[in-house]
């Protein structure tokens, strides 16, 4: 089969006559948008139809390309992807997933970068004129009104992921559950004997942060610990933001047992200071992460942390959006859907139970930070 293919592939270039997606259609005895729909791999084709359509593009060694595909009637989907995610581990993840998709199903996948404070709106707009037909919104966009309501006023859809939002009628959404992931690492850490827990907590203006902060609070309450609000630092999901976070915890006059950071990011920088401060990791202190980006097995001691599986939920975003554009295209209904993913705790060697022995200190002298292990 292979070689009469090459034969009849070598005759088309002697001949200068390529087979076209008309003469596959001919072939097959259905429409060139049939020959389409099945290439780009649309699913509202009978099987039996695709079958045909796949033996008649064999047997004529027929190879689809942009122009031959423009004949069929532009079926072609455009898609953007807005990013402004402070961590470049989780967009990297991200990006992998979402292209993946993208080229499976062969989407034109546009990548922009915007400041959500300052120019989301105006690149929200500019990808819709220029053509893009919906839109993926990874975190922190994926919670910013300005981006969202610029989406709604141009009636495009998008999916928002890593996001509780469901306000907007054209907008889907991915995540897990925030809340209970943090809570289950809480637990885990009280599990080990830990009592003074410190957590530092992502953006604000990130509805997964609030979640997993309320995740921490609740595991304390219900193991009947205290819950100070001296062991809760703010971060902003980044590394800076998580070394001035880790240097306030570690501060204190008595510092945490452990800290269970809201990003990898963070929690790497928390190692990190931690090291600075001639503390062991884990053998003084404890560090958890969330994400499981590559950062967590890409630093010493490798981090503890919720896996959110991030490949795969670019991957479904894009199947959503993809759905989403083919039904408007079809006069259908946008259908909106929240899909909540798995999430996992990764253990690996960054928490260990407390030592026996009185808490950890940190004393003053001659106006340097120093260790004292009483």
């Amino acid at each position: 089969m292979k070689e009469k293919q090459t034969r009849r592939q070598r005759n088309n270039h002697r001949n200068n006559k390529m087979p076209t997606i008309s003469d596959v259609a001919r072939r097959a005895g259905v429409s060139p948008m049939t020959v389409s729909r099945v290439i780009n791999g649309e699913s509202n084709v009978r099987a039996s139809t695709r079958e045909v359509v796949n033996a008649a593009i064999d047997e004529l060694g027929y190879t689809p390309n942009r122009a031959a595909r423009s004949l069929a009637g532009a079926n072609q989907i455009n898609i953007g992807l807005l990013y402004s995610n402070p961590s470049a581990a989780y967009l990297s993840e991200f990006l992998v997933g979402g292209l993946e998709q993208a080229s499976r199903h062969n989407v034109q996948l546009s990548v922009e970068k915007c400041d959500v404070e300052l120019d989301a709106e105006e690149v929200a707009y500019r990808l819709v004129s220029r053509g893009v037909e919906g839109i993926l919104l990874p975190p922190p966009l994926s919670d910013s009104p300005q981006v969202l309501d610029a989406l709604e006023s141009s009636d495009t859809p998008a999916v928002a992921i890593a996001s509780g939002q469901m306000q907007k009628k054209n907008v889907s959404a991915v995540s897990i559950d925030d809340y209970r992931a943090a809570h289950a690492m809480t637990r885990h850490l009280i599990s080990l004997g830990h009592q003074r827990i410190g957590f530092i907590v992502g953006d604000t203006n990130q509805v997964a942060s609030e979640r997993r902060l309320s995740g921490y609070r609740d595991a304390l309450h219900e193991a009947g610990l205290p819950a100070p609000e001296e062991l809760v630092a703010q971060g902003l999901f980044t590394y800076r933001s998580g070394l001035d976070a880790a240097e306030q915890l570690l501060g204190l006059e008595t510092i945490p047992t452990a800290i269970f950071a809201s990003n990898d990011d963070m929690a790497a920088a928390t190692v990190a200071v931690a090291h600075r401060c001639g503390l062991d990791v884990p053998g003084d202190l404890s560090v958890c992460g969330f994400d499981d980006t590559a950062l967590a097995t890409t630093i010493w001691p490798e981090l503890t942390t919720i896996h959110q599986p991030i490949i795969e939920m670019s991957r479904a975003a894009v199947d959503l959006l993809i759905k989403n554009i083919r039904a408007r295209r079809a006069g259908a209904e946008n259908e909106c859907r929240h899909l909540l993913l798995d999430f996992t705790l990764v253990r690996r060697q960054s928490d260990a139970p407390p030592r026996r022995r009185p808490p950890i200190t940190m004393v003053k002298t001659s106006g340097e930070k120093q260790t004292s292990k009483s």
